[in-house]
């Protein structure tokens, strides 16, 4: 997704070896760091890409919802106008048995 975090292999190598690790140890240790920070870990760009696409997903998501809460509103008030008609006619059909 974005660009390759730099690591310098060899100068982690020359720390390794002046503090008493053999050539193969931290040449081993080094490429296996390298390794994982290439393949694991999140540069500030792959972030920023994903906040981007978080923030569309939540624009659309806000969209829906506005939409959604219109048909609700509706229904409700279709609902609502059914039970006064129903309320009406129950009314008229007790007043006509009186």
């Amino acid at each position: 997704m974005g660009t390759a975090i730099i690591f310098d292999t060899h100068a982690y190598v020359k720390r390794l070896k002046a503090v008493g690790f053999t050539e193969e140890q931290a040449e081993v240790q080094a490429s296996t760091l390298a390794e994982i920070v290439e393949d694991k870990l999140a540069t500030k760009r792959d972030i920023a890409g994903l906040k981007k696409d978080i923030d569309e997903l939540e624009k659309r998501l806000e969209i829906r919802l506005k939409e959604l809460e219109s048909s609700v509103k509706a229904d409700i008030i279709k609902w609502v106008a059914g039970m006064l008609v129903a309320q009406a006619v129950v009314i008229a059909a007790l007043v006509k048995l009186m």
